[in-house]
């Protein structure tokens, strides 16, 4: 089958491009920004690209299908010639659901922040299962992010298990529903559910009933893993659920003792029966939560709890989340995808029990449409008050501006965050060859 796919460089609409290949299909497709690394990735596994939205790629390719990015409008002039022409085109989410996961157990990571960390550990909880025997085939997974176990963010693997990132936002223009309500998974985690996405959501309730839309879909032989701390994700299981529930985060339930300050090293518990021992390379509270997750999905599809600990040993978590892009005379530069008053947030918290007393300043470019909109209004200066200093980058404010700014305050054994989930004009490089 020849498939076209507009909006071929975005992270999910790239995971469906690379599905679709490792399926056996001619792929092509076309965005507004085709540049390096995804360009490359796509080019290296046989995919055509095309830069810009030009009615002729689609002529000249006579594509039997056209797959159809979220980014996507009325008014795009490849669209308006798939309109016109007639032309058989389909969703991502909906072609994923069709041809991808038909016949397959998949477990869907949900909630406003985690998603791609918590998805990817899982992903590689079934694959170390597999590599040790536990399990008889290797996952297939689709993730926003590129889980670095992997390096790459969409693999078709084997049956049964597919693990995937399960997004709130919605569909394609000619579809609101939330992406994650074509899944159909087996087993679910919801990791939480604040309100984000306020260019289509227009309150809470607005989301909430969208993850309702997600419960509903779940077999009363599947699971649904919930954030015991999440009163919101209570008010929607109150809506309807017909599918067991499973809990972590409290005492009677999956839960974690710290053994080490940053969470860097825990116990797992269910209830008050002591399940396995952790120690890995990751800090922050929020990841150990994550993982808590994780080791009850990975035990739906029956990896003992043994085995995935095992496997967080080796896992490496997703690029961008506090990763450290590098140091110079003593000063740290870290990375991070936050862009959420909760993110930015237990991102510091996490850095700050590892780091202790030593400064922290925090670099946050508002990136997000809800971020530069003002919704979180004062929760954004909140959420930085665990640092020690705090940038906020103004609308048209240039990145020199900012180094300036750092460079008169850092001293050795700083840490500099910084938090964005847009380029950031490339502050990182240019910070650390300034230093």
């Amino acid at each position: 089958m020849k498939i076209y796919i507009l909006g071929i460089c975005g992270t999910f609409m790239a995971g469906i491009a690379q599905l679709a290949r490792q399926l056996g299909h001619d792929v092509s497709g076309c965005d507004e920004n085709v540049y390096p690394p995804m360009s490359d990735l796509l080019r290296e596994q046989g995919i055509t690209l095309h830069t810009g939205y030009l009615p002729e790629h689609i002529q000249s390719n006579q594509p039997d299908i056209i797959i159809v990015g979220n980014v996507i409008a009325r008014g795009n002039p490849a669209m308006e010639f798939v309109l016109n022409e007639g032309l058989r085109y389909i969703s991502g989410p909906q072609w994923l659901s069709e041809y991808v996961l038909q016949d397959r157990w998949v477990l869907a990571v949900a909630g406003t922040h985690g998603k791609t960390t918590t998805a990817s550990m899982l992903a590689w909880m079934l694959e170390y299962a597999h590599q040790t025997k536990h399990l008889p085939a290797k996952p297939g997974f689709l993730i926003g992010g590129v889980p670095q176990n992997f390096n790459t963010s969409a693999r078709l693997g084997e049956l049964p298990f597919f693990v995937i990132e399960a997004d709130e936002y919605d569909t394609a223009f000619f579809d609101k529903r939330s992406k994650f309500v074509h899944y159909h998974p087996k087993t679910c985690i919801l990791n939480n559910l604040e309100f984000d996405h306020a260019d289509i959501f227009d309150d809470l309730n607005a989301i909430k009933k969208q993850f309702h839309h997600l419960v509903r879909t779940i077999p009363s032989a599947g699971l649904l893993i919930s954030n015991a701390k999440e009163n919101r994700l209570d008010e929607v299981l109150s809506m309807g659920c017909w599918t067991p529930v499973e809990k972590f985060g409290e005492k009677n339930a999956w839960h974690a003792k710290k053994l080490a300050q940053d969470a860097s090293h825990f116990e797992v518990y269910y209830a008050d029966k002591r399940m396995a021992e952790v120690k890995w390379s990751l800090i922050g509270e929020h990841n150990m939560k994550n993982a808590l997750a994780a080791i009850a999905a990975a035990k739906h599809a029956g990896v003992d709890v043994a085995v995935s600990a095992k496997a967080l040993e080796s896992f490496s978590n997703v690029r961008r989340r506090l990763e450290i892009f590098g140091a110079k005379n003593g000063v740290i530069v870290y990375d991070d995808f936050a862009h959420h008053p909760t993110a930015i947030k237990t991102t510091i918290a996490g850095l700050r029990a590892k780091v202790g007393e030593q400064p922290i300043i925090a670099v946050l470019e508002p990136g997000s449409y809800t971020m530069r909109g003002g919704v979180h209004g004062d929760a954004v200066y909140a959420a930085l008050q665990g640092a020690d200093e705090c940038i906020v980058r103004e609308k048209d404010q240039s990145v020199d501006e900012i180094i300036e700014h750092i460079k008169k305050i850092v001293r050795p054994n700083t840490h500099v965050l910084v938090m964005s989930n847009k380029g950031f004009d490339d502050i990182h490089e240019k910070l650390l060859a300034a230093l």
